[in-house]
């Protein structure tokens, strides 16, 4: 297959490589504290698993401070090996200055050079804005959900509510990907769907767990069953009051060859 033009970014002062050794790990993890608290901490032997068995941990630095952090390990679907993006995080007041981004597209690239052309990960319908970076920034689908995939774990950033979770799919060399990361919007198919969340669920969440719940739940019962019927999330479009995601049908974006997709 012929070389694929790496899309990059770069934020003055802030370098995005390879964290190294155990030392680097712990940043991490103390990191992972400042972000979601003691829940759900993964410990840095898991980050030492990730990189000797085919994963990546990624570090953003700044003035030798680190500032952000992806760490993914290695999967297998259907003999077609693939990198799991299981978490990214950035400190608070680097965040809405590119470095996420920068993350994400030094995964991608170092993806590519070692020949893995999908990376997935998971995220929460409700986060709004994390959902429009995966789909509208990074050109990502999805095509699965996993109710209350990792338990209830009463961390801050979760409450109480299920951890449902919507799969990310990037599709690394696809058309879809390569024009988003260019800067050019796809067009969306006549056949598309939308499912609504109020704009201010984030709000919500805070002051009225229990509407947040019945919300989820709702989402819960719109995704599932449009996913099932061969419908894939391709995008979030942003009004004053709701976020839609835009769900199209699979055979229509596979006809158009805008993405590369491959069956599970």
């Amino acid at each position: 297959m012929g070389s694929v033009e790496r899309a990059s970014v770069k934020v003055p002062g802030i370098e995005v490589r390879h964290c190294r050794g155990l030392a680097e790990y712990e940043l991490c993890v103390e990191l992972e504290r400042q972000t979601w608290g003691e829940a759900i901490l993964v410990p840095a032997g898991l980050f030492v698993v990730a990189i000797e068995t085919g994963g990546q941990v990624l570090g953003a630095f700044s003035g030798g401070r680190l500032i952000g952090f992806t760490m993914a390990l290695a999967g297998v679907h259907a003999a077609r090996p693939f990198i799991h993006s299981h978490m990214t995080a950035v400190v608070p007041e680097f965040r809405d200055r590119g470095v996420g981004r920068m993350l994400k597209l030094k995964q991608r690239e170092d993806a590519l050079e070692r020949g893995f052309e999908l990376v997935e990960w998971t995220f929460d319908p409700l986060e709004l804005k994390n959902a429009h970076f995966n789909l509208v920034r990074l050109g990502a689908i999805v095509r699965r959900f996993i109710p209350n995939c990792y338990g209830i774990t009463h961390a801050a950033l979760h409450g109480d509510l299920p951890t449902d979770r919507l799969v990310a799919e990037w599709w690394l060399r696809s058309p879809r990907v390569e024009a988003i990361l260019a800067g050019k919007r796809p067009s969306t198919g006549k056949n598309a769907e939308r499912v609504r969340v109020p704009a201010n669920i984030g709000e919500i969440k805070s002051g009225d767990p229990e509407g947040a719940a019945r919300i989820q739940r709702v989402l819960r019962e719109e995704f599932q069953r449009r996913l099932q019927s061969g419908y894939a999330v391709t995008g979030i479009e942003r009004t004053s009051e709701w976020d839609e995601y835009v769900l199209e049908p699979v055979k229509e974006i596979e006809a158009l060859g805008r993405i590369g997709l491959e069956k599970h």
